[in-house]
């Protein structure tokens, strides 16, 4: 930016850096507006800058400007690519289409591992692991030869869907069939498989077995689903080594509050909050995308700077009173415990994915698609809440949070409410 504001003379390959160099360091909205003034200014994007910026629109759910991106490369004929049409498939399924990624994928005329591996990558991200392994199986009978990464999307697919045993023999044939010895990722999905299975001993005792030391990742992944089965013991466990290795990744001390609220352990609960009180964390603010007519909002949770947001909040309190009506009532065991009632009422109705969708639905006609995208893993009233809007309003509405899509519709979230 500092370059464009003097005037200096930039060509193709300097505007590409600096957009790659965004994007890099989390800077997407900031990539996407370079591409944008790059175009302004005559300088017309190549083979190399389109898969630079195109995790820039998949990031931020920036779908329309992605499809552009599209077009201009079918018109350049830069999709005969390889990488700008992973980097295409990658993008279609990162913003939810992921059928249109696969049409991407098919058309791709020699594919390589990184084509497989978006395509299989994004049907794991959604949740269809049927998809995902029936890829799998026509890579290896394309004699395309699975990597690391491979073993990672069709393992992590199989723990999205709950296919236990697949996962388990996928992990085996990785190492007696492939030769390709699992890594820490490749163990973290299988904590994730195990977990989800409810075999939470079962994921203990693997990464005790583990060869290496276990990271962040795996500790993440059993605190998850001690989570989703209410295992207090093997929480703490898990919670305490995360403390050593991310000490200030309040994620961690966010999950365990509510692993205890949802106990009603509430010595627990205030013992966490004391804990990120004394080292001075402080929970990460919610960032939800939405696109809206060509256009990216940035919403966070509990800022009022959004123009729109007399409307926003005022569409929030009419979903609340029909919500309320219909018996729906907020679970106030996601905010930490340490205010009154109400005021945990009125912070759940301002996390940052519920007032994408309340700009989403005051801004769109109605039956229209709503994609939202989101930095930190979705709570469970606000998942609850999406169920619900989903079947009042009749609108399908995709989430992507850290974990995966979730895709509600008529009340329904295509993750089984396990995320």
């Amino acid at each position: 930016s500092e370059f464009v504001s003097r005037g200096v003379e930039l060509n193709v390959v300097s505007w590409t850096s600096i957009v790659a160099c965004c994007v890099q360091n989390g800077k997407d909205l900031e990539a996407v507006d370079l591409f944008r003034k790059m175009q302004s200014k005559g300088i017309e994007p190549n083979s190399v800058t389109i898969p630079c910026v195109l995790p820039a629109f998949a990031n931020v759910a920036a779908l329309m400007h992605g499809r552009s991106a599209h077009c201009f490369s079918l018109r350049k004929g830069f999709l005969h690519d390889v990488y700008v049409g992973s980097a295409l498939v990658d993008m279609y399924a990162k913003c939810g289409k992921v059928r249109d990624a696969r049409t991407i994928f098919d058309a791709i005329p020699s594919k390589n591992t990184v084509s497989w591996n978006a395509m299989i990558g994004g049907y794991a991200m959604h949740g269809e692991a049927a998809n995902a392994v029936q890829l799998f199986c026509l890579m290896q009978k394309c004699k395309q030869k699975p990597d690391l990464v491979t073993f990672t999307c069709v393992i992590g697919a199989c723990g999205q869907a709950g296919l236990t045993e697949e996962g388990r023999r996928y992990f085996n044939e990785m190492q007696h069939s492939h030769g390709i010895s699992p890594r820490m990722e490749h163990y973290a999905c299988m904590v994730t498989l195990l977990g989800r299975a409810g075999k939470l001993d079962e994921a203990y005792d693997l990464i005790n077995e583990m060869p290496f030391e276990p990271d962040g990742c795996i500790w993440g992944s059993l605190l998850g689903s001690c989570r989703v089965y209410g295992n207090v013991f093997l929480a703490e466990v898990a919670a305490e080594k995360l403390f050593e290795l991310e000490p200030e990744n309040t994620g961690n001390y966010v999950l365990l509050s509510n692993i205890y609220a949802s106990k009603k352990m509430w010595d627990g609960v205030n013992r966490v909050r004391d804990q990120m009180k004394n080292m001075g964390l402080k929970k990460e603010k919610g960032c939800s995308w939405i696109e809206i007519k060509n256009k990216v909002h940035m919403l966070l949770a509990g800022d009022n700077s959004h123009p729109m947001m007399t409307a926003i909040t005022e569409k929030l309190k009419q979903l609340t009173i029909e919500m309320s009506r219909l018996g729906f009532a907020p679970s106030t065991d996601f905010v930490l415990h340490d205010v009154e009632e109400q005021e945990k009422d009125d912070i759940l109705a301002v996390h940052s994915e519920k007032l994408a969708v309340a700009l989403g639905l005051i801004s769109t006609s109605p039956g229209t698609p709503l994609r939202v995208i989101k930095n930190l893993r979705i709570c469970g009233d606000c998942h609850e809440a999406m169920k619900f809007i989903s079947c009042f309003e009749g609108r399908e509405i995709s989430v992507r949070d850290t974990n995966r899509f979730h895709h509600f519709k008529d009340g329904k979230c295509s993750c089984g409410d396990y995320w």
